[in-house]
C-alpha cells in the first residue's frame, strides 16, 4: 500500500513512518497485542473551526428548547443562541482550555438537561437523524466530508502493522459512536469521551441517562481514562491542543521505558484548504518539547477527502 499519500514528504511524514517502523519489525519489535493509537477527535480527525461539529447538534437542542419556552434567553448559553452571537460559547471552550471553568460549568449544566431521562437508543436515533441532515457551515458538505484525510489514511496505516486505534476525545462518547465505524473504521467500544451519568431503567429495561456529567475526558483525565479502557500505556498518541497534552505525554513516557510517539496538529494553514488557523488553546502544547508537531500548512498535500473518498 501506498504510505501515507496526503501526506507531503516532509520530516514529519518520515518521523512517523521511522517510529511505526522501529516498533513494528525487527528484534525490538512491540508484541501486536502492546500496539495501542489512541486520537483525539475534534481538530484531529475531523474539523473544529468555525464550529465544533457536536456543538452545531446541541445548538439546534437549545433552539427547541428555547421555542418552547422563551424566558431562558435571560440566561446563557440560551442568550447565546437566541442573540446568535456564540462567542460565549466558544470563549467557555477558551477559558477552560486556560484552567477557568466557571463558564464550562454553566454550559455543561444547560447540556446535561438536554439528556436527563432520555434513553441510550432515543439519544442515538436523535444524532443519527442530525447526521444524516446536516451540512458543515463552511464546506457545505455532510460532515462525513469534514473528517481529515491524512488523519484517515494514518488510523489505516497503523492499523496495517497491528496496531488497535481508540479515539480519546474531550466531545462526548455516544455523539462520537454514532459515526466512528462510518468514518474512521473505529467501533463504538473502542471510542473513550466525556460521559453524561447513566442509570437502569428495570420496569422499561433500558438504559438512560441521567442529571451528571460521569467525567469530563480532558486534560489530565485522558490518560487515566485510556488506562482504565485498555490497561496499556499507548505507543502513539495524535492531539491538537493543551487539553490533549497529558495524554500526548502518557504516549511518549518519562524516559525510562520504551520511548512512544505524540503527535499535536497545528491549524497553521492560511490557504483556505482547512479548517481556520489558529494556535489558541494549544500554545502549551506547541511549545512541549518531546511532541512532534504535524503542520496541516506544511505536512498535508489535502485535507479533507474527495467526494469519491468520503
Amino acid at each position: 500500500m501506498t504510505n501515507l499519500p496526503s501526506w507531503r514528504e516532509t520530516a514529519t511524514r518520515r518521523t512517523i513512518i521511522d517510529f511505526v517502523e522501529s516498533v513494528t519489525t525487527g528484534p525490538d519489535a512491540v508484541p501486536v497485542d502492546e500496539r495501542i493509537a489512541v486520537f483525539d477527535n475534534d481538530g484531529t480527525l475531523w474539523s473544529e473551526k468555525p464550529v465544533i461539529i457536536q456543538l452545531d447538534y446541541i445548538i439546534g437542542q437549545w433552539k427547541a428548547e428555547l421555542q418552547a419556552d422563551p424566558s431562558l434567553a435571560e440566561r446563557q448559553p440560551y442568550t447565546a443562541v437566541a442573540t446568535g452571537d456564540l462567542a460565549w460559547i466558544g470563549g467557555a471552550v477558551e477559558k477552560h482550555y486556560g484552567g477557568d471553568d466557571s463558564d464550562l460549568q454553566v454550559l455543561l449544566g444547560a447540556l446535561i438537561g438536554l439528556t436527563d431521562g432520555v434513553s441510550v437508543a432515543d439519544y442515538a436515533a436523535s444524532v443519527a437523524d442530525f447526521f444524516r441532515t446536516a451540512t458543515h457551515p463552511t464546506l457545505g458538505t455532510p460532515f462525513s466530508g469534514a473528517v481529515y484525510q491524512p488523519m484517515r489514511e494514518l488510523l489505516r496505516y497503523l492499523e496495517a502493522h497491528g496496531f488497535t486505534c481508540y479515539i480519546a476525545s474531550a466531545g462526548e462518547r455516544d455523539f462520537m459512536r454514532s459515526v466512528t465505524q462510518e468514518y474512521y473504521g473505529i467501533p463504538p467500544e473502542r471510542v473513550i469521551g466525556s460521559a453524561y451519568g447513566l442509570t437502569y431503567d428495570a420496569e422499561t429495561r433500558t438504559v438512560r441517562y441521567s442529571a451528571n456529567l460521569d467525567f469530563l475526558d480532558d486534560g489530565q483525565i485522558k490518560p487515566v481514562r485510556i488506562w482504565s479502557r485498555t490497561g496499556r500505556r499507548p505507543l502513539l498518541a495524535a492531539g491538537n491542543a493543551n487539553g490533549d497534552l497529558p495524554m500526548l505525554q502518557f504516549a511518549v513516557g518519562d524516559g525510562t521505558g520504551r520511548r512512544g510517539l505524540g503527535l499535536l496538529v497545528h491549524h497553521d494553514d492560511q490557504s483556505g484548504r482547512g479548517d481556520q488557523p489558529y494556535d489558541k488553546g494549544a500554545e502549551l502544547a506547541l511549545a512541549a518539547e518531546d511532541i512532534t508537531v504535524i503542520s496541516v500548512a506544511d505536512d498535508w498535500s489535502q485535507v479533507f477527502p474527495t467526494q469519491d473518498e468520503g
